[in-house]
């Protein structure tokens, strides 16, 4: 047998590449935009963040200190209620003098409003009832209300103080500051 000839191999044709601009269609430039868009929003969104980051966070809080008026503004027997959405706090005055009370009630922390007729703090979101001076009768709030420090300023108004609570269950309305004798 004879060795089979070896043929040569054809030569390969030599392949131009060359590139050919292709026209572009709608569904082209839509996803063109798209992917632009995409990209233009992510680089906003973190820019925002990184300029968000320079910029401390702060919360505007009322003064835990305030001046109510003179002690001849609030009538004998009322419930003043004018500083209950500023300071959260309600005036109160009897015969002896004022005190101030918390706002807020000590079952879970909502607002009680104050009824006249009824004469007490009613509170809206689990009905606890609340005296004027404070004490709780009705409904699951375990404490009283808090007290605020109370006293004259150097002009002869009311000065209230926040930053000092006083607990009736633990007897600290017997302290001086937690009334103001008019």
């Amino acid at each position: 047998m004879a060795a089979a000839a070896a043929k040569p191999a054809a030569p390969r044709p030599k392949v131009q590449l060359v590139w050919e601009p292709k026209e572009l269609h709608r569904r082209d430039w839509m996803l063109v935009a798209s992917w632009s868009l995409f990209a233009l929003s992510s680089l906003v969104g973190t820019l925002f963040y990184v300029l968000r980051y320079l910029f401390p966070n702060v919360t505007y809080e009322p003064p835990l200190q305030f001046k109510a008026g003179l002690p001849t503004e609030f009538a004998p027997g009322r419930v003043d209620e004018r500083f209950k959405a500023s300071f959260g706090t309600w005036v109160v005055r009897n015969e002896l003098g004022l005190y101030a009370l918390s706002t807020v009630c000590t079952h879970l922390g909502c607002t009680p409003n104050w009824l006249e007729g009824e004469q007490k703090f009613k509170c809206p979101c689990h009905g606890s009832g609340f005296r004027k001076t404070g004490i709780n009768f009705e409904g699951p709030a375990p404490r009283p209300l808090e007290r605020y420090r109370i006293g004259l300023a150097d002009d002869g108004q009311v000065m209230i103080d926040k930053s000092a609570k006083f607990q009736g269950e633990k007897g600290e309305w017997a302290n001086p500051e937690s009334f103001l004798y008019v």
